[in-house]
């Protein structure tokens, strides 16, 4: 699993499980060549191991972290196992200033990871070609007690396949990567699951308290900023996360700026919003004038250009008034929540009983979003634009859209019975 440096331009780190056996991290890493001779040069980085023992037994995860690469530039590495080395993985750093690129977002897989959600990932990639990166917006699993998730994570794992290996995975949690735990008071609470840490080789630049869980990630003039929903509501880590997230704004000489967390600051699928959310981050997003804000957690699509609702959203964008930030809630895998009672008003596109994937165009002064169903079908899209003083403008898309898929009923928009329930 490739995770990038905070300074992707020159860094990156990598973790991997093995077998007991394999009782040290070790890897190697060099600058790609057109010959065969990868291993020539190529310079042995150690790193940690930690074990995991879950209902498949004892493994063990390891992490090398690569420092002092060169930006823009093709390196291959491979991990060691006890049967020797793994083949050559090849990918490329950032560039130290900035140039356009093209990022993936996707919501949760959670359920059916590989039997259904796969092929949303893997549609992904296909339609993406070169994407630099992934973001993922929580809930990749849909574990509960600890020790009955293993098999989720290996889902997972094999869903993004080698892909996972050679680019960039920016995820951040969600509820479901935390697993219930009974404090000595016995009073029940949550903790981040075993799998979390050792699965991913973030950057340890987060808030306090939530390190595990909250970083940041600076590719190419855009800056990523991931947040612990969960954390947040659930287990005191809100105001660390809030003065964290309006330091890393205030800092940012990026010019684009994305958050993304799990549960959304406007559900699509839930009677109410994500309230303390909402009190605690919205203020900064507006004050900062953050662009585009990521999450999950709702299982359905739902994007709000104007809280105001849609109308004005599009009376905005008609008259070309500055635009403030655009949330975007979305699901890849299969578990579907209906609407809620907003979602014909509110927010400016929605859809339910729907799997997507996002894909995002970053050029210097215009941000390019498009989500697409699981077939390909261009579902919304929009433009943002930045404009001389500074502000921006969100242009909606003149391509046709296909038409908003809603349940009717028991019935689904696919000729199908309705998968979605209501969320409470």
């Amino acid at each position: 699993m490739l995770s990038p440096a905070a300074d992707a331009a020159r860094g990156a780190a990598v973790a991997w499980r093995t077998d007991v056996r394999q009782t040290a991290a070790e890897a190697q890493i060099a600058e790609e060549i057109d010959g065969p001779l990868l291993a020539f040069a190529a310079r042995t980085v150690a790193g940690t191991t930690a074990p995991i023992e879950n209902e498949n037994g004892r493994a063990l995860y390891h992490q090398a972290r690569f420092d002092g690469l060169k930006p823009d530039t093709r390196y291959v590495y491979r991990v060691r196992a006890a049967d020797g080395w793994s083949e050559w993985l090849p990918f490329r750093t950032a560039k130290a200033e900035f140039a356009p690129f093209r990022f993936i977002y996707l919501g949760d897989t959670q359920n059916d990871i590989l039997e259904i959600g796969s092929r949303v990932i893997r549609s992904a990639f296909k339609e993406a070609g070169p994407a630099a990166l992934v973001v993922h917006a929580g809930d990749l699993v849909a574990q509960r007690e600890e020790k009955v998730h293993d098999d989720e994570w290996g889902e997972w794992t094999e869903a993004g396949g080698r892909a996972f290996a050679m680019t960039p995975q920016l995820p951040a949690s969600g509820n479901h990567e935390y697993v219930d735990h009974v404090l000595p008071n016995g009073e029940e609470s949550r903790v981040l699951g075993p799998h979390w840490p050792l699965q991913f080789a973030l950057p340890d630049n987060g808030a306090e308290g939530v390190k595990a869980t909250s970083y940041y990630v600076d590719y190419q003039g855009v800056r990523f900023i991931v947040l612990d929903g969960t954390a947040a509501i659930d287990l005191g880590a809100g105001e660390s996360q809030t003065r964290w997230l309006d330091r890393v704004l205030a800092d940012s000489s990026a010019r684009w700026n994305v958050a993304l967390f799990h549960q959304p600051i406007y559900t699509c699928a839930r009677p109410e919003d994500t309230e303390e959310l909402k009190a605690a981050w919205k203020p900064i997003f507006d004050a900062r004038n953050i662009d585009l804000v990521l999450q999950g957690h709702d299982h359905c699509y739902g994007r709000v250009s104007n809280p105001a609702g849609a109308v004005a959203s599009r009376a905005d964008s008609a008259a070309g008034r500055p635009q403030g930030p655009v949330y975007v809630v979305s699901v890849t895998g299969s578990k579907m929540y209906g609407l809620n009672d907003r979602a014909d008003t509110q927010p400016v596109r929605a859809a339910e009983n729907t799997e997507l994937y996002q894909l995002i165009d970053v050029e210097a002064d215009r941000l390019s979003f498009r989500a697409f169903t699981a077939t390909g079908g261009l579902y919304d899209a929009f433009t943002l634009e930045r404009q001389a003083d500074g502000t921006k403008r969100l242009v909606e898309t003149e391509e046709t859209l296909m038409a908003q898929r809603r349940c009717n009923g028991a019935a689904g928009p696919d000729d199908r019975p309705c998968t979605a329930r209501g969320k409470d």
